[in-house]
């Protein structure tokens, strides 16, 4: 049966067919094919594998992140970003980068920033006169920030999944990485803009711009300041935050910014209603695919193949974070959170490698995956809003791609660079 579940997720998912459906044909398959297995399985953890409390945040964050560009406070935050860094060498590259640090704690979609403030500072890129690949590969490798920097929908599934980790201790531990993956990319880009003649930066307007920016764009620096300040200090749930998220955005865009109309808020909601429920399909086909890898004792065997080749803790981790790497090439994120995380984190937690430290490592690699062929869905928006060929994109995100590469290697040597701050507050022992 396990053949039967691998070979034609393969078979479909080389023949075109969109993961999700791939999961779930393939493991009605194996549920035919099996004898044994009913048929009403499938429905029932279909319906199972999406109901649940903290899986609410999902819907929450992606409309409250839809608001928030429907009020224009992304704006506000892109000219905060080009006031403090534009006018250092290859500027706007260090503005992509900001803007989608900043944008990360309202999203935590690194496709809703690719499409989004991505969007519009990679076209503001080719205008200043950088090459076009270079700039849709600065944005590309700055959108994967957003599911490592709290409040991050990755992560809400990742601690469902895993069970032994809250969805907060995950947001805690996210940040330290995520600002770590962004300061490589600072770096990357200020050698190549420098290697390169890529001095093409905005006269700086002083400290007092940069203060009119940081006022401007105070309303949409609260939101993560909001979020996370409630959840770390007890005040509501993770899952209740984004309850909050979605009414300080609706009350911010319509009272504040006032560029949110009465009138355009059903679009907006119609919006969110199809972004979440792709999202949705994907969660539940994943989970009766999840489940049948349990029923088949898939986890079980794996890691008996894993201990048979090392009994060393590090070694476990390198070798279950190389394969995370791999099956982000062809698998995108959530699916593979969902899939995988039943197998590979049972295997971590008897090696002694703690669950949290795991988790960010696990999604950091996954996530890399998001820039990489044949999936590399961040690749596709970019490519398709920027008009670039997907194959000469991946060639020019390559430098930043390695750059982050090394950062997941640091977080492998150094487990405080996730546990820090996770500590700090009182989640890891």
């Amino acid at each position: 049966m396990i053949a039967v579940l691998f070979g034609s997720f393969a078979i479909l998912l080389l023949a075109g067919f969109p993961v999700s459906l791939t999961m779930g044909m393939a493991s009605l398959l194996t549920i035919l094919a099996s004898g044994e297995l009913r048929p009403l399985l499938l429905p029932q953890h279909l319906f199972n594998g999406i109901n649940s409390f903290p899986l609410m945040a999902v819907p929450l964050f992606i409309l409250a992140a839809d608001l928030m560009t429907a009020g224009k406070l992304t704006d506000s935050l892109l000219r905060f970003a080009k006031a403090l860094v534009g006018h250092l060498p290859g500027g706007l590259g260090h503005v992509n980068v900001l803007t989608s640090i900043l944008f990360a704690g309202k999203s935590g979609s690194a496709l809703a920033d690719a499409a989004g403030p991505g969007a519009i500072i990679m076209d503001m890129m080719r205008r200043a006169g950088y090459p076009p690949y270079y700039s849709g590969a600065m944005t590309a490798a700055s959108a994967i920030i957003g599911p490592i920097i709290p409040p991050s929908i990755v992560m809400v599934v990742y601690a469902i999944a895993e069970g032994r980790v809250s969805v907060s201790s995950m947001f805690a531990a996210g940040i330290l990485p995520g600002i770590l993956l962004g300061v490589v990319l600072f770096i990357t880009n200020h050698i190549i803009s420098v290697r390169h003649g890529y001095q093409y930066a905005a006269a700086f307007g002083g400290w007092r711009a940069v203060g009119v920016g940081f006022v401007q764009s105070l309303p949409g620096l609260l939101m993560p300041v909001i979020i996370l300040g409630g959840v770390f200090s007890g005040i509501f749930t993770a899952t209740e935050s984004a309850a909050v998220a979605v009414a300080y955005a609706l009350l911010v865009s319509l009272l504040v910014t006032r560029a949110l109309k009465l009138r355009d808020i059903p679009r907006v909601f119609l919006k969110s209603a199809l972004m979440t429920s792709g999202v949705l399909l994907i969660v539940s086909m994943a989970s009766i695919f999840a489940n049948l890898l349990t029923v088949l004792q898939v986890p079980q065997a794996a890691a008996a193949w894993l201990t048979g080749l090392t009994t060393d803790p590090t070694q476990i981790l390198i070798l279950l974070v190389v394969f995370a790497l791999i099956c982000g090439l062809f698998i995108d994120t959530l699916p593979a959170v969902i899939v995988l995380t039943p197998i590979l984190s049972p295997i971590a937690f008897h090696a002694g490698i703690d669950p949290l430290h795991f988790g960010i490592l696990f999604i950091v690699a996954i996530v890399l995956g998001m820039n990489t062929p044949p999936v590399g869905p961040v690749l596709f928006v970019v490519a398709t809003v920027g008009k670039l060929r997907v194959e000469l994109l991946a060639r020019a995100v390559l430098p930043m791609l390695l750059a982050q590469l090394v950062v997941l290697a640091l977080m492998v040597a150094f487990p405080a660079i996730s546990l820090f701050i996770p500590r700090l507050l009182g989640y890891a022992n």
